[in-house]
């Protein structure tokens, strides 16, 4: 078999030039898909009459026993297989003769290769938007488990106001979902048959690509051929979903580090999911939190990448596109662990809901501030006047060493006449987490709903 040069060049490739063309290294990875691929091909051959039956049952036959000795590792790769599609090719004709050489007819390596990719990814979205539930479960159930915790919702990374920990964990739990639509989204757009496009221009031949595209479950076909083989979108938009999704796991590492830091205190991990150190015998590192913020630079950089192989090809394929694999198949590897760390360490994390609330009753926290603010808008005060009051509270108290609830009715009174006899009530945690139940607020109730609602979608 004279592989991909065929009779219009001479002698053997430079030993650099094949080093640095062919993709087998990594491509490898794909021989499921090319061997399915190939036997749906063969088969819409045989039944167009492109090739004769019995060939195309001789085609399948002999794919069928090439994927056997790649799974069992018995395949034998040689030096001068360009890719994995021309290897599987050339064990092909050993197995069944010259007859292996009208596998190709009808078909590019061209569409061939955005066939497998498009097999392979569609596969491993199904199985990372698993993983992604898998981490919204985890923080379910540990939303669920401590309902009635209270924490500082912060912001600037000061003590903001008194939260739900749960209601916390439902705004990752928000963020998993949209990573979700956006997975969803990304494989209905790698759900379309390139297969028929040819090198460029289309198949003269009789092809069927409808055919091939039920039996390998495609949603639909290409619609244009100079398109088909040319299209990596599918691919940007995958690494961008995995960026995002990379992120948002990120933050949610950030925020167990800060958690279980001894300055904050609120939570511990447990041995399984934390680290020691080579020197220090003391140390408890939570290092996959760590890492879920260190591996978002790689997918990053993979979709920067990609972008940047794209902005400047013509139409319509070009050798370009090989960079796609390495970058696509590092991110789907790079996601899929991080999903499994980040379900593992929500669940090794345990909470310390009195540390917690030491936090948000701490005097000079002040977290209470914005309930006062608010009592006097809802006795017709102009929120920047109420704000300014209440500011004026806190920089006294600040001055005196004071918290709010350690002020008389008479100095508050003295700060605004509208603040009456029940203003005191205002500056109980319980009453702020309560007075939040407008839609999407930290109200126990509200987070109670939300809850509910969101262990319906992840089941």
């Amino acid at each position: 078999m004279r592989g991909a040069r065929g009779g219009r060049l001479a002698g053997e490739l430079h030993p650099a030039i094949r080093r640095f063309t062919h993709s087998l290294p990594f491509d490898r990875r794909l021989f499921q898909e090319d061997v399915q691929g190939s036997v749906a091909h063969a088969r819409m051959l045989g039944a167009r009459g492109i090739v004769r039956p019995g060939e195309a049952r001789a085609l399948v036959r002999g794919l069928g026993r090439v994927l056997r000795e790649l799974e069992s590792g018995r395949f034998r790769f040689r030096e001068t297989d360009e890719d994995i599609h021309m290897a599987v090719e050339r064990r092909l004709t050993e197995l069944v003769g010259p007859v292996g050489g009208k596998l190709h007819t009808g078909r590019s390596r061209n569409d061939q290769v955005a066939l497998d990719l498009r097999l392979w990814l569609r596969g491993r979205v199904d199985a990372l938007r698993e993983g992604v539930a898998g981490v919204a479960r985890a923080l379910l159930d540990l939303a669920g488990r401590h309902r009635d915790a209270v924490l500082p919702a912060y912001t600037h990374l000061q003590r903001a106001q008194p939260v739900l920990f749960a209601h916390h964990l439902l705004a990752y739990v928000e963020m998993l979902g949209r990573d979700d639509e956006r997975l969803a989204e990304a494989r209905r757009r790698i759900d379309v048959l390139p297969l028929g496009a040819g090198a460029c221009a289309g198949s003269a031949f009789p092809v069927d690509p409808r055919r091939v595209a039920r039996e390998l479950g495609f949603r639909a076909v290409f619609a244009n051929s100079l398109d088909a083989v040319s299209d990596r979108d599918f691919v940007v938009e995958f690494l961008a979903a995995a960026a995002l999704t990379l992120v948002h796991l990120s933050r949610l590492g950030e925020d167990v580090l800060l958690w279980t830091s001894r300055e904050f205190g609120f939570a511990r991990l447990t041995d399984r999911v934390a680290t020691g150190s080579s020197i220090m015998p003391q140390k408890r590192n939570a290092d996959p939190a760590e890492l879920l913020r260190g591996r978002v630079g790689r997918v990053v950089g993979s979709l920067v990448g990609m972008l940047t192989t794209l902005k400047g090809l013509p139409l319509s394929y070009n050798r370009d596109l090989q960079e796609d694999k390495e970058a696509l198949f590092d991110a789907v590897d790079t996601l899929k662990g991080a999903l499994g760390a980040a379900a593992a360490l929500v669940r090794g994390l345990r909470p310390d809901a009195r540390a917690m609330r030491r936090a948000v009753e701490d005097p000079l926290s002040f977290l209470a501030a914005t309930e006062l603010a608010d009592y006097l808008a809802e006795r017709g005060v102009p929120f920047r006047e109420a704000h300014a009051a209440v500011g004026a509270l806190v920089r006294q108290c600040e001055r005196e060493g004071r918290g709010l609830a350690d002020l008389s009715r008479a100095e508050l009174g003295a700060a605004h006449p509208r603040f009456g006899p029940d203003a005191r009530a205002r500056l109980r945690p319980g009453s702020a987490l309560a007075r939040r139940r407008a839609p999407g607020g930290t109200a126990p109730a509200r987070v109670a709903v939300a809850l509910q609602a969101a262990r319906r979608k992840w089941g």
